[in-house]
C-alpha cells in the first residue's frame, strides 16, 4: 500500500476547496478508492466518506525555446465529515 499517496496537491484552487471539507492529492496511477480511503485514514487519522478520482492529462509546454511535455496523471478528491480536518505542516 505505499506510494499510494503521492503529495497534497497545494494550488488556489485546492485550498479554496479545502474550506468545504474537500482535500485534493496526487495519487499514483493505479490506485483505486478504496486504497486512497485506507490510505488517508493511515496517514490522517480521518474517515473520508466520498473519494473522485480524476485523470489529469499532458500539457505540451514550451520551455527556454525548447518543446516539452509536462507528465499527467491522477489526483484524488477526498471528501470528510464536517467536523473532520486534514492539517498540511
Amino acid at each position: 500500500m505505499a506510494n499510494i499517496i503521492k503529495n497534497p496537491r497545494i494550488t488556489e484552487k485546492a485550498s479554496f476547496a479545502a474550506e468545504q471539507n474537500v482535500y485534493i492529492f496526487n495519487v499514483s496511477k493505479r490506485a483505486n478508492k478504496t486504497e486512497i480511503k485506507k490510505e488517508i485514514f493511515s496517514l490522517y487519522k480521518v474517515k473520508p466518506f466520498k473519494v473522485n478520482v480524476l485523470g489529469v492529462p499532458r500539457k505540451n509546454i514550451m520551455s527556454r525555446g525548447k518543446i516539452g511535455v509536462k507528465g499527467g496523471g491522477r489526483k484524488a478528491l477526498v471528501y470528510l465529515k464536517k467536523g473532520d480536518k486534514i492539517e498540511f505542516v
